[in-house]
C-alpha cells in the first residue's frame, strides 16, 4: 500500500486497485455494501437494462461499427480495464472536463474528501475514442457500467466525436446534475485543496490528476486548466 493510500482509510478497509479482476468480481459493489451501506447503488438489473437501452438506442451512424466507441477523458484513458481494439484522439463539443464530482469514497473519505472529473455541459473536451469490439460486447460493457454507473453519478449519452479518422459516434458518461455528489464549478482554491488532500481506498486524487495529465501529454493533448491545477497541487 502506498503512503497516499495508507493513512486515511476507514476502519477495516483495504486498498483496492482498479483492475479488470476487481470489476469482474464486482468488488467495488461489495466494498460499498460493507463500508458505505447507506450509499444507494444501481442494481445488477438496472445496469443490465441501461446497457441494453444504450445499445438499442444507438444512432444509425454507430451501427456499422464493430462494437462501440467509448469517450475517454479521465482514467479510462490510462486504465480502461476492458478490451480495446483501437484508439483515436478526438474532441467532443458541447461538454467540458471539470472537477465537479465530490468524493467521500473511492479516492476520498468523509475525513479526506476529494474530487473526480466529469463531463459538464458547455465548451469542448479533447480525449480518446476507445473501440470496444463486438465480441463479448455486453460482458465488456458490464465492466464499464460497474465502474462508471454504480452510484448513478454519471449518465450515459450517445455523442458525436470529431476524431483523427473523422466523425465517430460514441458513448460518453456525463454528469448527473441531480446527484448529491455533484457540486458544480468550484473555485481554483477549493479544487486545488481537495486534489491535494483527497485520498481513499482507490488511491489519491493527486495520482488521478497526474496520470490524466501525463497520458494526455503522451497523446499530444494539452489541457491547460488541468496542467495549471497539477502545478498548483504539487507546490
Amino acid at each position: 500500500m502506498s503512503d497516499s493510500q495508507s493513512c486515511d482509510l476507514q476502519p477495516g478497509e483495504q486498498s483496492i486497485a482498479m483492475t479488470r479482476e476487481v470489476l469482474e468480481q464486482d468488488l467495488l459493489r461489495r466494498h460499498f455494501e460493507v463500508t458505505y451501506p447507506d450509499v444507494a447503488l444501481k442494481s445488477h438489473q438496472e445496469l443490465r437494462h441501461s446497457i441494453r437501452q444504450m445499445l438499442a438506442s444507438a444512432p444509425p451512424g454507430a451501427r456499422h461499427v464493430d462494437g462501440v466507441y467509448l469517450f475517454a477523458y479521465g482514467s479510462l484513458i490510462w486504465n480502461p480495464c476492458v478490451e480495446v481494439a483501437e484508439r483515436h484522439t478526438c474532441r467532443l463539443y458541447g461538454y467540458h472536463r471539470d472537477f465537479c464530482l465530490k468524493l467521500e469514497h473511492g479516492r476520498g473519505t468523509p475525513q479526506t474528501p476529494g474530487l473526480m472529473l466529469a463531463l459538464a455541459p458547455g465548451g469542448s473536451c479533447h480525449g480518446v475514442a476507445l473501440r470496444v469490439p463486438a465480441r463479448h460486447l455486453e460482458r465488456e460493457l458490464t465492466l464499464v457500467w460497474r465502474r462508471e454507473m454504480l452510484t448513478g453519478a454519471y449518465r450515459p449519452r450517445w455523442v458525436k466525436l470529431q476524431s483523427d479518422i473523422g466523425p465517430l459516434w460514441s458513448i460518453a458518461f456525463v454528469i448527473n446534475p441531480q446527484h448529491d455528489r455533484y457540486i458544480g464549478r468550484q473555485s481554483d482554491e477549493t479544487v486545488i485543496q481537495l486534489l491535494r488532500t483527497g485520498r481513499g481506498v482507490l488511491g489519491s486524487c493527486r495520482e488521478y490528476l497526474d496520470n490524466t495529465v501525463n497520458d494526455l501529454h503522451m497523446l499530444g493533448i494539452r489541457d491547460r486548466r488541468l496542467e495549471a491545477l497539477q502545478r498548483a497541487v504539487h507546490n
